[in-house]
């Protein structure tokens, strides 16, 4: 069995991955910093559950601190790295694109260069579909242009994966960039979409639209993504994957779909469509596939059912959790 270092363990990919590794009777060793970038009352519920397993120790650290990081290497030796740790979202980067630079680059070097020190072997990094910018080819191979980034959260993971390269060529780090595409399941983030229009819909709550609803996305369910994360900790050298892009559909017909599994209509109040956000986007996947052996098995039917489930079984505190609205 292998030790894992897991970075952003309460977060929502994060957390599913830990399980996973745990269930398999692996050992994982969590730091999280538990910050306020969306209600913390749901990472506090992740984290819970992570520490039920015996073989899950937790730090509460924040990987842009530099010492802290280095401070890690009195718990090596483990078995790779896995920096799921990050400040998502492309619309509050534009306000606040330094904590972003903090977390996702500063705090990726500092795990890189742990990683030299400790001579721990393999890196995986958790980029973004977002990195490919405006006007990508759909679906979206690994090749496509990313030098565009359209916000700083964008520019702060190119960055990173940059940075995770460079360890590779000087230190022989063998590097998994996974970048995610659209992820929804149980347990997700407050401030995206499918949690928010399940609580909306569900609340009867007015449903915040930004645009017609015509803007696509490929959403894949929590559990295949978590799977290709552990996939990717095999040896490749350094390899940049796309996860996702299971099932694509407008926003339109997301919501006409949880809709129907909540048996309520939507009452939709419509917003200008931010520029900070993508039009579409939709993986290409083929990579993933040949190298790692990965592929999407949840239906978007069935993953958004559990979904719904989910909320209702924790209805009596999701429903007051705040969306970053």
């Amino acid at each position: 069995m292998s030790r894992y270092l897991l970075t952003g363990a309460a977060g929502f990919i994060a957390a599913r991955t830990g399980e996973m590794l745990l269930e398999n009777g692996h050992t994982v060793f969590g730091v999280d910093n538990i910050n306020d970038a969306y209600d913390v009352r749901m990472k506090q519920h992740r984290l819970e559950k992570l520490q039920t397993y015996p073989n899950f120790t937790f730090r509460r650290m924040d990987i842009a601190d530099k010492e802290d990081v280095l401070s890690l290497a009195e718990q090596a030796p483990f078995d790779a790295v896995i920096n799921l740790a990050a400040r998502a979202g492309v619309r509050a980067s534009v306000q606040n694109p330094w904590v972003y630079v903090d977390t996702n680059l500063t705090g990726t070097l500092n795990l890189l260069e742990l990683s030299q020190r400790a001579g721990i072997p393999k890196f995986i990094l958790a980029s973004t579909s977002s990195i490919y910018g405006q006007d990508a080819p759909l679906p979206t191979p690994e090749t496509a242009d990313s030098s565009r980034p359209l916000q700083p959260y964008a520019a702060s993971k190119k960055a990173a994966e940059a940075m995770s390269h460079a360890y590779h060529y000087l230190y022989g780090i063998d590097v998994s960039v996974v970048r995610f595409f659209t992820v929804y399941g149980p347990a997700g983030r407050p401030d995206m979409s499918v949690f928010r229009f399940i609580r909306w819909i569900s609340e009867g709550e007015p449903l915040h639209l930004n645009g017609d609803g015509s803007q696509s996305r490929g959403f894949t369910y929590v559990d295949d993504i978590a799977r290709g994360v552990v996939l990717a900790l095999q040896p490749v050298g350094y390899e940049i994957f796309n996860l996702g892009g299971h099932e694509n559909l407008t926003i339109k017909e997301l919501i006409e779909r949880i809709e129907a599994l909540t048996g309520r209509k939507a009452n939709i109040v419509q917003h200008p469509f931010p520029q900070a956000d993508m039009k579409a986007n939709l993986a290409d996947i083929s990579k993933a596939g040949k190298m790692l052996g990965w592929e999407p098995g949840v239906s978007l039917d069935e993953g958004l059912r559990r979904t719904v489930a989910w909320y209702n079984e924790n209805r009596a505190w999701a429903k007051e959790l705040s969306l970053n609205v």
